[in-house]
């Protein structure tokens, strides 16, 4: 992080380098597993469908053909949380599910998939039939990875030396390779090796945001709704860094990729959105589409550390476990019973939450 950027997080949280060393941290967690008293988890979320990691075994409940829950081509739903089986000490450190096929990072690095290879999105040169259990990508072996994205009909693949690789359908140019060409396997974005190490991907349906050790984001692929941050509609075949950020000297740790917009979050804990602004999603009070990264006025007061977006409507938490949300409240998503959507960041009370915090701040 740049030294201008250093004293700025220092600033923002009140001069306690504790504070910025604690935001650094919930940043560097909120893409991966968390800590729980249960211990280590992630969750994530397909179309239909949910996969847990719990203490590096992976879960899966909901419905799903083609594979997706991992279970074999019998199972094609389940009611509650089922171990997926992995081969004998395999550690899952990461999952990401897509509508129709799930992808998991290993301890060691090694990547599997399942699901509906009919498009190569899982990295399998065979597209005869689905990938009904989680299978090696024989295409990365020798490449350690430490985190993976599914989009639609895509994944994208970040290496523990921040290479990025993509494989899966081509046709909005999302696997970022300067052509229209579909992968079947995994191949190296060589236009990403010349600008720095990556530390983060997310992945849209058809489009995908990166982002480097400098703090910069790029982007490819579909560029309706403005999701690219370019301020156009059109294609990127090739990462395209986004000058908004660069202009500005901002440095961005974190992204999410959603449906029809995007988000992303600053090295102060500034969060900024972008793209379709329908019911609020954007939360600047309106539903006025932005074509390129604009700051949350309205959250500039609070020090995000995570940030994700839904269909229409984005959620942030700030550092002192605060939840807000914005967009679309047609079915509670936003956690409220009585709103229809909110245009700016509504706060999310979690009851529980609210119970425990009472509790402790009693006892102290």
């Amino acid at each position: 992080m740049a030294r201008n950027a250093q004293k700025e997080l220092f600033d923002r949280c009140g001069g306690n380098w504790k504070r910025a060393w604690r935001f650094l941290q919930a940043v560097e967690e909120s893409s991966g597993m968390v800590e729980t008293s249960a211990g280590n988890m992630q969750i994530t979320t397909g179309r239909y469908h949910t996969l847990l990691i719990s203490n590096s075994s992976v879960y899966s409940c909901g419905f799903g053909l083609c594979g997706v829950l991992g279970h074999g081509p019998e199972t094609t739903q389940c009611v509650a949380f089922t171990r997926i089986s992995f081969p004998s000490l395999a550690h899952v450190v990461q999952v990401s599910a897509s509508h129709n096929h799930a992808a998991f990072i290993l301890e060691s690095g090694k990547v599997f998939t399942c699901g509906d290879n009919s498009s190569f999105c899982c990295g399998h040169p065979d597209t005869s039939r689905p990938i009904f259990r989680p299978r090696l990508i024989e295409a990365l072996k020798g490449v350690p990875c430490k985190q993976v994205a599914a989009g639609l009909n895509f994944t994208v693949f970040l290496s523990r030396q921040g290479h990025v690789y993509s494989c899966g359908t081509n046709i909005h140019g999302q696997l970022g390779h300067g052509d229209m060409v579909d992968r079947p396997t995994p191949k190296i974005i060589e236009l990403l090796e010349g600008v720095g190490s990556v530390v983060q991907i997310a992945a849209g349906p058809s489009y995908v945001l990166a982002v480097t050790d400098n703090g910069a984001v790029y982007s490819f692929g579909y560029g309706s709704n403005f999701c690219l941050g370019h301020g156009e509609q059109h294609n990127e075949f090739l990462p395209c860094a986004i000058q908004t950020f660069r202009r500005k000297g901002i440095h961005i740790v974190r992204v999410s990729a959603g449906d029809e917009h995007a988000v992303a979050l600053d090295s102060s804990g500034f969060v900024y959105t972008w793209g379709k602004g329908y019911c609020g999603a954007l939360g600047h009070g309106g539903e006025i589409d932005k074509t390129l990264p604009e700051l949350l006025n309205s959250l500039k007061s609070h020090i995000a550390v995570q940030i994700s977006t839904g269909l229409y409507h984005t959620v942030a938490v700030t550092s002192q476990g605060r939840i807000f949300g914005f967009g679309d409240n047609e079915t509670a998503q936003l956690g409220h019973d009585t709103l229809r959507g909110c245009l700016e960041p509504t706060e999310i009370f979690v009851p529980e939450l609210a119970e425990d915090t009472g509790l402790a701040s009693k006892s102290e």
